[in-house]
């Protein structure tokens, strides 16, 4: 595995803590400071003529979200969610700097792990494809390598899915995880 100077600088500062989830056998981590809860999967009020990845909104405690299936977004094998599945609900900037919320489903939330520069490798060499643009980084523990997210970069398409929707676009209730 080769990297990149630039890469290689990419990867430094990025100490802190991320919680690891899964999407189907792979474990990903995102930086624990975008993530603002964890909920149970819950009905999802479809959008029309959103991309296939994002799957709708629901109402978060009177805050209307929009919904992203990373698993769909990653073109990764379709399946159906079992009972561990969830949204993280993360907090995102727009490039115009307002802070939107929006909610990812996966498999299930792993554990919240304490990472250092020295443990992040660069994203793998994969001869200049731009696959690896929403990799912040990797890391290997006992359990194999996990593949760090950059959020920002994943959703950055997705900003105009977390703009305010009209109040009562979705009634859904949803259920905060203990």
């Amino acid at each position: 595995m080769s990297t990149t100077p630039q890469s290689t600088a990419e990867t430094k500062n990025k100490t802190g803590r991320y919680l690891t989830f899964r999407l189907g056998q792979e474990t990903y981590g995102l930086p624990v400071l975008n993530v603002r809860e964890i909920i149970r999967l819950c009905p999802i009020t479809p959008v029309p003529k959103m991309p296939t990845h994002i799957k709708g909104v629901i109402n978060l405690r009177g805050t209307v979200i929009a919904v992203l299936d990373l698993r769909a977004k990653f073109d990764l094998s379709k399946a159906d969610f079992g009972d561990r599945a969830c949204i993280i609900v993360v907090q995102l900037t727009a490039p115009d700097g307002r802070k939107n919320l929006i909610g990812a489903m996966v498999d299930a939330v792993e554990e919240v792990i304490q990472l250092s520069d020295e443990s992040i490798e660069p994203a793998p060499d994969f001869g200049g494809s731009q696959e690896t643009q929403y990799i912040l980084g990797v890391t290997t523990g006992q359990d194999g390598v996990k593949t760090l997210l950059d959020i920002n970069k994943i959703f950055t398409d997705d900003f105009s899915a977390t703009r305010p929707l009209a109040e009562g676009a979705a009634n859904h209730q949803t259920e905060v995880l203990g």
